[in-house]
């Protein structure tokens, strides 16, 4: 019998469950008005930069060639100046709760990118699994575009549309990401690889940031406002992602990725207690298409160890796995 590593569950679990509350409090921060959603990616990219670069004091340095930083470039903007752009900007136009809800297609996209891309084999449970999970997709999209009555109805209805589209887009540029630098990863250690990577992610959200920094009345901000701001950097990026490790380390990717879906609870239970979004029977139906598909498309692909190849990839998957959030 496998022994449980309640280690890799419990640091699964506190990541994605932080990730889960980041959308009702991003949310809760941008309706005060003071802070747009632009500096709060501005403010979450540039504090877990400063965060990582005072990691990396703690450990052996690494050196990173020329090629290697130019790809890291690459990956900041697919993992980070995109993913974290437009889920921030998504959920300033959605709801908390459909952003979170929609960032469980995460792991849908990557399957089909890796089939795409690396050639990883597609099973039948792993296509119905795409299919129940685009389905709750679309279930919240056009759900919300049919919200309320009259015209202000219809522009926020309208408005929520784009606003899912950016967190779906968000979750693709993600997935994209780690398919796209499944291997790359393995080269350095991950504080090395972060460092970097939100390096040029400040340096390229900047210029276009800079404005609305020095706009902000930083005075209006209360404590409790602050202290979302800080639990954002520092628990929902900084320590998220070094939890994210210790659960790769630990548990088979299968279990791992299933932690995914501990975003959508946590996010919807703290929305619908603080009134800031309300539970129907279409997001129900969502929830379960989308659960039901990511299930299919884990668990369908369990089987594939049988084969010495499966073998080999699951290894070195457990040894370097990089799936995210």
């Amino acid at each position: 019998m496998e022994k449980i590593c309640w280690k890799g569950h419990a640091a699964m679990f506190g990541a994605n469950a932080m990730w889960g509350l980041m959308s009702p409090i991003s949310k809760f921060i941008m309706l005060g008005g003071a802070v747009t959603p632009l500096v709060v990616t501005d403010l979450r990219i540039g504090g877990a930069m400063v965060l990582f670069w005072i990691a990396s004091f703690f450990q052996k340095p690494e050196h990173v060639s020329h090629k290697d930083l130019a790809s890291l470039f690459v990956a900041a903007l697919l993992g980070i100046v995109f993913n974290q752009g437009c889920f921030i900007f998504g959920v300033s136009l959605s709801s908390p709760g459909d952003a979170s809800i929609i960032t469980t297609s995460m792991p849908l996209w990557a399957m089909v990118l890796a089939a795409l891309i690396l050639k990883e084999p597609i099973t039948g449970k792993k296509v119905l699994g795409i299919a129940a999970g685009a389905s709750g997709a679309l279930l919240l999209i056009l759900g919300n575009g049919q919200n309320g009555q009259g015209t202000s109805a219809t522009t926020a209805g309208g408005t929520m549309i784009w606003g899912d589209l950016l967190v779906l887009l968000a979750q693709f540029c993600y997935a994209l990401y780690i398919v796209l630098y499944k291997d790359f990863v393995n080269k350095y250690s991950l504080v090395t690889i972060m460092k970097w990577m939100f390096t040029y992610s400040f340096i390229c959200i900047l210029p276009f940031s800079a404005n609305s920094l020095m706009r902000t009345d930083w005075s209006s901000l209360h404590l409790p406002e602050l202290g979302d701001l800080s639990f954002i950097v520092v628990g929902a990026t900084f320590i998220s992602y070094m939890l994210i490790v210790v659960g790769q380390k630990n548990l088979r990717p299968t279990m791992a990725g299933m932690y995914n879906y501990i975003q959508p609870l946590v996010a919807c239970i703290i929305a619908v207690c603080w009134g800031m979004d309300s539970f129907n029977f279409i997001k129900g139906m969502a929830v379960i298409f989308i659960f039901g598909g990511g299930s299919l498309v884990f668990f369908g692909g369990v089987y594939l160890v049988t084969s010495s190849r499966s073998r080999k990839e699951l290894e070195s998957y457990k040894t370097n796995g990089s799936e995210k959030i």
